[in-house]
């Protein structure tokens, strides 16, 4: 039977993120100091999101606990989930957060992969029952769609690589929130932004997958992107295009899992989550396709050979344990 996200899963999870979102260190600041007055510890920098290695694995390790809350609202993590999201989203903390990019050495924090998660952060919280939590961290969220809308116009071209700076997971994601709060001009422009940059891509070769320390298939993610972000009859006549040998399994790279050989290094630990993302991408594409698609079983079974490789080494060493639970959600409850 095909693995999802179950209640005991989700309780496994919590306790994972519990432990790392408001760990101050070890940390990786992504800090540019104007000077000697710059020089601060990660909570005087994020009030909220000064946990879990890095800013960016902190919010999406609260975008995977608000997840988990609302779809598992009774696992026994959730009071501490509640309890975390009110003494953290606080409009004061939201506030600091928001101080921290106003300096003009903060232009591009972040961008554009942080940009994303705390979009699609946004976009989990407003679809809670309670959304005190989601107007807290409104003023946060509209800076980075004022940013999407400065940068996106000016990026004559996509960043395809497998790491942070990958353009179309940042689309992917900013695409939720744009439909979650019915941000119809943020949607606009993620989608003729992804036309203009991936439209005309076809007969993808894959030939550079895996680099040492993707985390994300440059080819899947793309795909990925412009299925959330077009209609999907132009969707599956663009994909046809863009990988036409799926049936054959071709390219092959994209369907053999990732070689992990020491996940104590941080950066080869990233192919844990190159295995958990491209889980994600074969299933959510693979169910965009008819039922009667041949292409259908050949990506599932990716899919399930991809999950079987990363599921066991979710947690164990901090080098991943810090953000691969949040992946092994996208892919779990694809």
């Amino acid at each position: 039977m095909s693995p999802a996200l179950t209640a005991e899963i989700a309780q496994r999870f919590a306790t994972i993120a519990l432990g790392h979102v408001r760990r101050e260190y070890p940390n990786k600041p992504g800090h540019v100091l104007a000077g000697p007055e710059d020089a601060r510890t990660p909570r005087e920098l994020h009030p909220i999101f000064h946990g879990s290695f890095d800013w960016h694995s902190c919010v999406h390790g609260y975008w995977m606990l608000a997840h988990l809350l609302r779809r598992f609202p009774g696992i026994e993590a959730a009071p501490a989930i509640r309890a975390l999201f009110d003494e953290q989203l606080t409009t004061g903390n939201v506030a600091g957060e928001c101080a921290y990019l106003a300096a003009p050495e903060a232009q591009g924090f972040e961008r554009p992969y942080g940009w994303g998660w705390l979009l699609k952060l946004s976009a989990e919280l407003s679809l809670h029952d309670d959304d005190r939590w989601f107007w807290a961290l409104q003023p946060l969220a509209d800076v980075f769609v004022e940013r999407f809308a400065d940068f996106l116009p000016i990026a004559t071209y996509p960043v395809r690589v497998g790491t942070h700076f990958n353009t179309a997971f940042a689309l992917r994601l900013a695409a939720d929130y744009a439909e979650a709060v019915r941000n119809e001009k943020l949607q606009a422009l993620l989608r003729e932004t992804a036309l203009r940059w991936y439209g005309a891509d076809e007969d993808c070769p894959a030939w550079g997958e895996p680099s040492g320390d993707d985390f994300l298939s440059s080819a899947l993610v793309e795909a990925e992107c412009m299925r959330r972000l077009m209609p999907r009859g132009e969707f599956i006549a663009w994909f046809d295009r863009f990988l036409p040998q799926i049936e054959a399994r071709r390219p092959a790279t994209l369907f053999r899992p990732a070689r992990v050989s020491d996940r104590s290094d941080g950066k080869i630990a990233h192919l844990d989550g190159l295995n958990l993302s491209r889980a994600w991408c074969w299933r959510s594409l693979g169910r965009a396709l008819p039922e009667a698609d041949p292409r259908r079983p050949v990506m599932a079974a990716a899919a399930e050979a991809h999950l079987a490789a990363a599921l066991p080494h979710v947690a164990g060493d901090y080098m991943g344990e810090h953000w691969l639970a949040s992946f092994a959600t996208l892919a779990l409850d694809a």
